[in-house]
């Protein structure tokens, strides 16, 4: 790992409070392309909120495409797989005080409309309201010291981080959770056949969670060190998609049928069309990475209307495996820790932008520690 300092990412809590004049450092959006590392003002809380100092927040594909692509309007502060410590609370915070550990969530339904009675939570209005800021539009916040945690997420958005499990550790819930739900909308259960294209962080959580609902589960990727890592986390095979084609590998494994879902964590159009030829009749190809507002992508229409494959969506994470998820990582049910290559400070904001949206051969999840 780089940059790693284990006053940040440890187990211990960061109990300081703000700096004075209340300012703190912060890595910026300035515009397609652009971050910088800038002071910015110290969140303001008020009553029924929380300022969390941040400790560890892992960086998310989602984060590199609104920085890259300029889906958002600048200036933001990005970043939402968070975990740190409480330093200050509110008026009224009765569950939360100075020094928790916590990870909080930056998306909480309200639990009681139309999307939420059906259990699709990243469709109620109050989810897609951002409950985390470090200030302009609330985007997460987590590329900065401090964050400003609103009274909705507080009360059901924050899981606390037991004592022994690092930072690090922790800031893999969000994203734990994502994955979770994906891997539960696809419908793998034991004893089938599941396929996961592309090994990078992403990828990686979905083999493994396919791999604890009981599958048998094959992966694939063209860079030969996330090959490697995947079948040290659990894969049955991990094929290499330039030297073999692994739509005729699965088809030999399953009795030519193809595989019982097709879980796509690469964001390449392109890929649709291949995982419902590498998926059975009747299956399922779930689509994790095609979530921006450009891409357009199209299929054979035979895939649907005679095989009657199903192409599925999954976005964000999901309230009812929140605690679940939580659990999950602090129990180490997964090796999640190892995959942390590279940890960076804020002040090498931008080359952890950098090594995320271009990995290299020894790079997995690419973590800040402000």
């Amino acid at each position: 790992m780089s940059g790693a300092s284990t006053g940040t990412v440890g187990s211990e809590a960061l109990t300081a409070a703000p700096p004075a004049g209340r300012r703190m450092r912060a890595g910026v959006y300035r515009g397609a392309g652009q971050v910088a590392v800038e002071d910015v003002a110290v969140p303001e809380i008020a009553a029924g909120e929380v300022l969390l100092r941040v400790a560890a927040c892992g960086v998310c594909g989602t984060d590199i495409k609104k920085i890259h692509h300029g889906f958002v309007r600048a200036p933001q502060i990005f970043g939402h797989e968070i975990a740190g410590t409480v330093v200050e609370t509110g008026a009224g915070v009765t569950r939360w005080k100075p020094g928790d550990r916590a990870v909080s969530f930056h998306h909480v339904p309200c639990g009681e409309c139309f999307y939420c009675r059906r259990k699709l939570y990243s469709q109620c209005a109050t989810y897609k309201k951002t409950g985390v800021t470090a200030g302009f539009d609330p985007n997460g916040g987590g590329f900065a010291q401090y964050v400003r945690v609103m009274p909705w997420v507080v009360e059901r958005g924050m899981e606390a981080i037991p004592a022994g499990v690092s930072f690090l550790e922790a800031s893999f819930v969000e994203p734990v959770n994502t994955c979770w739900k994906a891997v539960r909308k696809a419908r793998v259960t034991a004893g089938e056949d599941a396929l996961v294209v592309g090994q990078g962080p992403i990828g990686l959580l979905l083999m493994m969670l396919a791999k604890l609902e009981g599958a048998r589960v094959y992966a694939s990727d063209p860079m030969a060190s996330r090959r490697e890592r995947s079948l040290a986390c659990g894969a049955t095979e991990s094929f290499d998609p330039a030297a073999v084609s692994v739509r005729d590998e699965i088809l030999k494994r399953t009795e030519g049928r193809g595989a019982d879902a097709v879980l796509l964590a690469v964001a390449v159009p392109a890929l649709v069309e291949e995982g419902l030829q590498m998926v059975r009749p009747g299956g399922r190809v779930l689509l994790f990475a095609h979530n921006d507002p450009v891409m357009r992508v199209e299929f054979a229409a035979h895939h649907a209307g005679i095989e009657e494959k199903e192409l599925l969506g999954s976005y964000s994470a999901d309230a009812d495996l929140q605690g679940e998820s939580a659990r999950l990582v602090f129990s180490r049910q997964l090796p999640l820790a190892g995959l942390v290559t590279h940890t960076f400070p804020l002040e090498e904001f931008p080359r952890a932008i950098d090594l995320a949206a271009h990995p290299v051969a020894d790079s997995c999840k690419v973590v800040i520690t402000p």
